[in-house]
């Protein structure tokens, strides 16, 4: 971030980058954290993938 300050960072990303959030059942997601944990996978990496699914990419 060299000669930028954070808001101008923030500002920046936020012209290409959007978040996703939802409210899930608590026990299914760390079901699905402990999952993911265990295949070295983060959320962000597991739904990337899954909205490249759905998208046919």
């Amino acid at each position: 971030m060299a000669g930028k300050s954070r808001a101008e960072y923030f500002r920046e990303r936020r012209k290409t980058m959007k978040q996703f959030n939802v409210m899930l059942d608590r026990e299914k997601i760390e079901r699905l954290e402990m999952k993911l944990a265990g295949q070295g996978r983060t959320k962000a990496e597991w739904l990337n993938e899954k909205v490249d699914e759905e998208l046919g990419k």
